[in-house]
């Protein structure tokens, strides 16, 4: 027992000095490791402040655009000859970040497992008050869980933090990635049960970084990234998630969502699960972009999804500037992305002559939040299963989900309090006649209907959910994106998972054998069946 508490309080020592605004959440939060004994609510705020989630520099500069973001090309990025190439350095901090505390991630595994071992030590009559952190925290680990699976496939889980729980270091097995998925199902629904009748409590609400203490919220959240998964595995078992995904549809009062109250003109706010910056951040996305072609509109979502379309989100994520190789920026007449096929030499002689991604919105604000689940998403969802299944109205749920996106991204325009510079939201006039336009408006056959909606959720995950953009991309196909071909050979095109880092693969390697035969780049994730 006393091995244990020695770990916690080591455990507790790394949470706290990982964060990059860890002397506030000192002052606002007791320091589990100044405890007598180890703190639930301690840790479990330790879990939310994860610089993974947040769009904080290093994660956006050495993982997200150099892979997911690379992969969905939610970015446009240089057509040099490994840019299909996986940083393996890079990929392992992510990897490693998920597992263990560090300066980037808040290390959800380890940390969720010294929650647990803590409430297994506490005497029965107090369990109850704690129960709440632990039903939050699996939540929290589900979302960045399912996240690895989506990335690598199967994932050590159910034997991984053997140190905190035996006080032995044992590397965990490879747990197989599908029957994680549908246990992550079944505990999320338990959760969402939990939260329908929980009733908050003063220290919930204060160490409660993400949602405030709102149980309302989190029951949303859970039955949210319940239905996310189930759709994620809707083409490889039609059956459970037509089943259970319906089922949730059909009744709204057992299963609220994160739905905006299917108002396109809603307040993300108050409805969205975004974990919001700390008040002394100053870490915002300019710096992450600075190399290379990365600060520039992707081709295919601006000039074949958003132009032709007269889409009113293209003055709030992208702007008309250019930049030269010096960094100066230069103002264009109009909104144009680099061809997808220009080669390295034109992307560099001609980056001045089309649009990069928005200042306000997104390169200059110290305000951006971490997206984790929002409105439009699931109403995209909605309309999926209801074109897909019947049950509700399609066109309904997808008129919704575009226009929340329109709301979404000027919410992040406005909410910048370092640059004067705003957009101001067009009138539901305007949106409406966007609605309208032709490769927008719902209409034509039920392929061409699935196609409008996959579009559109790819276009609204965007730059910053690119984690997101890349599995419904590897799930639905959509949209029909064009990869110039690469000259490193084995590199040629997109992965469609990544490989396990080498730090596992060798510390871990007893364990690595069961799935090395898995572990290639053109392997696929179980729910990638297009």
């Amino acid at each position: 027992m006393k091995n244990r508490f020695i770990i916690l309080s080591l455990l507790a020592s790394l949470i706290i000095g990982i964060s990059g605004c860890s002397d506030q959440l000192e002052e606002k939060y007791p320091d589990p490791e100044k405890s007598s004994t180890p703190s639930i609510p301690g840790f479990f705020t330790a879990m939310l402040d994860n610089g993974r989630v947040r769009p904080k520099y290093w994660n956006m500069r050495t993982f997200v655009l150099l892979h997911p973001a690379t992969y969905a090309q939610t970015t446009t990025f240089e057509n040099s000859n490994a840019v299909y190439q996986q940083n393996d350095g890079y990929t392992e901090q992510y990897w490693e970040d998920f597992y263990v505390s560090g300066s980037n991630g808040s290390g959800v595994m380890s940390t969720y497992t010294a929650m647990q071992v803590a409430y297994e030590n506490l005497p029965d009559a107090d369990k109850a008050g704690q129960e709440i952190f632990m039903q939050a925290g699996k939540v929290t680990l589900i979302d960045e869980a399912s996240k690895m699976i989506d990335l690598w496939g199967d994932i050590p889980f159910s034997e991984a933090a053997s140190l905190i729980t035996s006080s032995t270091i044992n590397y965990g097995k490879f747990d197989d990635q599908e029957e994680l998925y549908y246990s992550f199902i079944s505990d999320l629904e338990e959760a969402a049960n939990y939260f329908a009748s929980a009733g908050t409590s003063s220290s919930f609400s204060k160490y409660d970084i993400l949602l405030s203490g709102d149980t309302d919220l989190w029951q949303r959240y859970a039955n949210s990234l319940k239905l996310r998964l189930l759709m994620r595995i809707s083409n490889v078992d039609e059956s459970t998630a037509q089943t259970e995904v319906m089922n949730m549809l059909g009744n709204s009062g057992n299963y609220p969502l994160v739905d905006g109250n299917n108002a396109g003109d809603y307040d993300p706010a108050f409805s969205d699960i975004l974990l919001e910056p700390q008040t002394t951040n100053t870490d915002h996305l300019n710096s992450a972009f600075t190399e290379g072609t990365q600060y520039y509109a992707s081709d295919y979502m601006l000039n074949t999804a958003m132009l032709p379309a007269n889409d009113p989100r293209v003055p709030v994520i992208f702007d008309k500037f250019g930049r030269t190789t010096d960094n100066v920026f230069v103002p264009n007449e109009e909104y144009k992305a680099m061809p997808i096929t220009y080669t390295s030499n034109q992307q560099q002689e001609e980056y001045q002559d089309h649009s990069i991604i928005d200042s306000t919105t997104f390169l200059q604000n110290p305000d951006l939040p971490g997206i984790v689940i929002t409105a439009s998403e699931v109403n995209f969802l909605k309309a999926e299963a209801y074109e897909r299944w019947g049950g509700g109205d399609p066109q309904e749920a997808y008129e919704t989900a575009v226009k929340q996106s329109i709301s979404f991204y000027y919410y992040l325009n406005n909410i910048n309090s370092l640059l004067a510079r705003k957009e101001s939201k067009p009138g539901s006039s305007a949106i409406e006649t966007f609605l309208t336009e032709e490769n927008i408006a719902y209409t034509g056959s039920t392929e061409e209907k699935l196609a409008k909606i996959w579009e559109q959720k790819w276009l609204h995950f965007g730059v910053l959910q690119s984690i997101q953009a890349w599995s419904e991309y590897r799930r639905t196909g959509f949209p029909e994106l064009t990869f110039p071909e690469a000259g490193l050979s084995g590199f040629k095109s997109p992965p469609t998972r990544l490989v396990y880092p080498t730090k596992e693969k060798t510390l871990n390697s007893e364990n690595y054998q069961a799935v090395q035969d898995q572990d290639v780049r053109d392997g696929k994730i179980f729910w990638d069946v297009d």
